[in-house]
């Protein structure tokens, strides 16, 4: 696969939107209702989001580019997070989130997800972060090694509504090198 990882600009907004319609549910757990995966991606993930989140100064977006079609991205916030469960797990500080990090199923075991970790990582340590947190499922083995493979450790536990349905995530932190 030809690919580049760059910043996404907002005439990725509509196609963001379209591949976390893809990418989401499969981190979801099987329990999950295709009704709440629904309302979370029109909530959090619709085409209008991402065009608030590419607007915003705290937030990073990064893309994989395959010739113009987009097979991965990840989100990055650079602001303190306001869930006090976060908040108290966390022994890095500044620290960045990497709130969404997400790879088209037809690229997983490629190694696409590590250049884009490998990209965000990059980008966090540049934004001066001292540290990237973030939350998982608890059901998510998958990601859960993954992450683990990445460098990250699981430093506490949060809630997380997807829907109408309260879900339970670790949440876990790799320093960044200073």
């Amino acid at each position: 696969m030809t690919h580049t990882i760059r910043k996404a600009t907002t005439d990725d907004a509509g196609p963001l939107a379209e591949l976390a319609a893809v990418t989401f549910p499969l981190a979801c757990p099987p329990s999950s209702s295709p009704e709440d995966i629904a309302a979370h991606l029109a909530n959090t993930l619709s085409e209008e989001h991402f065009r608030r989140y590419l607007a915003d100064p705290d937030v990073t977006v990064l893309v994989i580019d395959a010739d113009g079609s987009l097979r991965g991205y990840s989100l990055l916030v650079n602001r303190p997070t306001s869930d006090p469960d976060v908040a108290s797990a966390l022994t890095l500080r500044p620290s960045v989130e990497l709130s969404k990090c997400y790879v088209h199923p037809e690229h997983h075991g490629l190694g696409a997800a590590a250049e884009l970790m490998h990209a965000s990582l990059d980008a966090a340590a540049a934004a001066g972060a001292a540290g990237v947190w973030l939350g998982v499922n608890s059901q998510n083995a998958r990601a859960t090694r993954f992450y683990e493979k990445s460098g990250f450790r699981k430093v506490g536990s949060k809630s997380f509504r997807l829907g109408t349905t309260v879900e339970h995530d670790f949440v876990m932190e790799r320093a960044l090198p200073q």
